[in-house]
């Protein structure tokens, strides 16, 4: 696949595979083409070339209620403050999985709160989303990708807005979900330390069309890193854990 945006190759070449149980992470710098790429791979965009297939079946081959129940994104720009609830937005996440047109289901109902209270919004239920901060539109973004569980989860930069203690819940959460499911997930930031701790296997973009691809572990070392982001990248490691930082 090659994605270009304007007359910048994004991506030459890219060709792989993400198998249920996965997940990935797609890393590098800011305009290096990460969003363009969740993009084109949830149907929103497409390649210069090549095509995107889910289970051997090109993804435009879906219509878009079918493909709401295979793919889900949570944008990087978050929500719009659209005059709803917390609750009433959730709630749509079920939209894909529903059998009636006019009204909800008691199971679809019982599940957006079940959502709520496993990604601590319990209380802000019935908060307009105009109302709310970053970090809380961000966690009804989560949750509403939670909701509407998808087969393949795609995020983008889902750790913005979060504090420390919540993003390190959600990953624990995402992980369950693959897991319990045999779902996959395609994480998309620029945290080296996020990716390095949650995802198996990496897209490293360098910003020039170029990337490497491979199992997280191998592909971040200090010369790949420091070329991606076009700084000095060193790397601590205690014997536990390792942690990179720009020098």
């Amino acid at each position: 696949m090659k994605l270009v945006a304007g007359k910048k190759a994004l991506c030459n070449n890219l060709s792989m595979t993400i198998n249920s149980g996965e997940c990935w992470g797609l890393l590098g710098k800011n305009g290096a083409g990460k969003t363009s790429l969740l993009k084109c791979i949830a149907g929103i965009l497409k390649p210069e070339e090549g095509s995107i297939s889910l289970d051997a079946i090109p993804i435009q081959n879906y219509d878009r209620k079918n493909l709401a129940l295979r793919v889900g994104m949570l944008f990087q720009e978050g929500l719009s403050s659209l005059p709803t609830t917390v609750f009433e937005t959730v709630l749509l996440g079920r939209y894909p999985h529903s059998k009636y047109s006019i009204r909800d289901s008691l199971s679809d109902i019982q599940t957006t709160r079940n959502i709520l209270q496993e990604v601590k919004l319990n209380e802000l239920r019935d908060r307009e989303l105009d109302t709310l901060s970053g970090g809380e539109l961000q966690k009804v973004g989560i949750a509403l990708l939670l909701a509407q569980d998808p087969d393949l989860f795609l995020l983008d930069e889902p750790s913005n807005h979060l504090d420390i203690a919540f993003a390190a819940h959600l990953k624990t959460i995402l992980k369950e979900r693959v897991s319990k499911r045999s779902a996959s997930l395609l994480l998309a930031t620029h945290d080296i330390n996020y990716v390095n701790e949650f995802c198996d296997r990496l897209i490293l973009m360098l910003g020039d069309g170029n990337f490497i691809l491979g199992k997280t572990r191998e592909i971040l070392t200090e010369k790949n890193l420091s070329k991606a982001f076009n700084c000095k990248i060193s790397k601590f490691s205690n014997g536990i854990s390792t942690i990179f930082h720009s020098i």
